[in-house]
């Protein structure tokens, strides 16, 4: 039955795509012969609209004559003049509309005769009654001439106004039958289409039980890769935990072996020199030497001491966690030349969630002294009810989290320790506005000795 599907198809898309062609084609054409006949409407309105201005001006003209004629008065002149004024221009927009038509240019030339000689004959009327030649104007009133002129211009004027009410009706019905022809098209292609979609449907039924039989199959995929993939990083993050633990126990171990091995020998050679000295004491030199000999011992056992509490902070185990952050801070103040504001609370927790505290910070500040290029630093440790914060924060140059690669500055460990601790880690910094690193941990009461 597969077989037969493109064939559908493609049957289904002719139809379609005919349906949208012969659509397309009959709205072009009755588009293109609506705007004619629109055009034409229009155009034809405008030439009644301004035949019938041309008519209304040469009453106002005449009414405004017949008023001065009468009277000699400014004001009954005052329509005469602006309806005589505005002739010229209506003649010359019916020559613009009836431009390409040899027969209505004809017919307005016609009209522009006998208007012209109206005008002539009001005008000269006008002119004598201003001159004061009564006799004169009246014998001009008295002769048929004005009104055979305005006559002549209503007989042309409606030969115009039928010309253009035949223009009008014509387009008209164009564009009725432009409609009628858009409504037959409209329902053949409506007709076409819906047995395209027919067609379509029922193709698209076929392939949608191929499909969900396919996602069916993909989705037991995905879920056994999805499994898999926990498992993995389950795995990963036992292993990484694992890791983790065993690096702080051989920490645990070098500290030992360095405070029970090498303390002992520098604690050992220190005393030899103390009793080297109290033989040697009448030889200066000697002094002198073994006094330089006991000093460099003592550096070796405050170096030793140091690196001791790098690996496994003793004062954690002996003075508790705020005690131990306060000695980190200021010997890490002390040796960077940083300022270290310290706000501590005291809490109480379990001895790994402690630990993570102390390499929290510990990780923190060294981060400060390498990249941050501040000048102060704070440490806060805040303790709730059922959770502690952490905080260390600078006024150093920052950087964009966006950007920011999971290894740098050792932040992809921290994060680690903090989460197998089930705590969350928040790092907020932008360029220039230092950087803020907050820890939230929740709180496990030590276990009773």
């Amino acid at each position: 039955m597969h077989w037969l599907a493109p064939p559908r198809m493609a049957v289904s898309l002719l139809l379609a795509a005919l349906a949208a062609l012969a659509l397309v084609g009959i709205n072009e054409a009755g588009y293109r012969q609506s705007t004619r006949a629109l055009a034409d409407i229009d155009e034809a309105q405008q030439v009644r609209g301004t035949l019938n201005q041309i008519l209304q001006n040469m009453l106002d003209a005449e009414t405004g004559q017949r008023g001065y004629l009468l009277t000699g008065e400014a004001s009954y002149r005052k329509p005469y003049d602006d309806a005589v004024k505005h002739v010229d221009g209506h003649l010359a927009t019916l020559r613009r509309l009836y431009a390409g038509r040899p027969t209505e240019l004809t017919q307005l030339a016609e009209l522009s005769k006998h208007v012209l000689r109206k005008v002539a004959e009001m005008d000269m009327s006008v002119r004598l009654r201003q001159d004061g030649k009564d006799d004169a104007w009246k014998f001009v009133i008295t002769t048929d001439v004005g009104q055979e002129e305005m006559e002549a211009i209503r007989a042309t004027a409606g030969e115009l106004v039928k010309i253009s009410n035949s223009t009008l009706s014509l387009s008209q019905a164009q564009v009725l039958r432009s409609l009628q022809l858009a409504r037959v098209g409209t329902a053949v292609v409506a007709l076409a289409a819906l047995l395209a979609f027919f067609l379509y449907l029922r193709q698209t039924h076929a392939l949608r039980s191929i499909g969900e039989r396919q996602q069916e199959a993909l989705q037991r995929e995905r879920n056994a890769l999805e499994d898999e993939v926990r498992e993995r990083t389950a795995s990963l993050a036992e292993l990484a935990t694992h890791l983790q633990d065993v690096r702080e126990t051989e920490r645990g171990f070098l500290a030992r072996e360095l405070h029970d091995e090498l303390g002992s020998l520098l604690t050992a050679a220190k005393l030899d020199v103390a009793r080297l000295k109290s033989r040697l004491a009448d030889t200066p030199d000697a002094i002198q030497r073994l006094q330089h000999l006991t000093e460099l011992l003592n550096s070796g056992i405050a170096l030793k001491r140091r690196i001791i509490e790098d690996l496994r902070p003793s004062s954690l185990a002996n003075l508790g966690l705020v005690a131990s952050l306060e000695i980190l801070g200021r010997e890490f103040g002390e040796r960077s030349g940083l300022r270290v504001e310290m706000v501590l609370e005291p809490v109480s927790m379990d001895e790994s969630r402690q630990l993570t505290i102390y390499r929290m910070v510990q990780e923190s500040l060294t981060n400060i002294g390498k990249y941050a290029e501040a000048s102060e630093a704070t440490i806060v440790l805040k303790n709730y009810e059922n959770h502690v914060v952490v905080e260390v924060a600078d006024n150093g140059k920052g950087f964009d989290t966006q950007r920011m690669r999971p290894s740098t500055h050792g932040l992809a460990g921290m994060r680690h320790r903090v989460e197998a601790a089930r705590g969350r880690l928040t790092v907020s910094s932008a360029p220039g506005k230092g950087t803020r690193l907050s820890a939230m941990l929740p709180v496990v009461k030590p276990a009773a000795a």
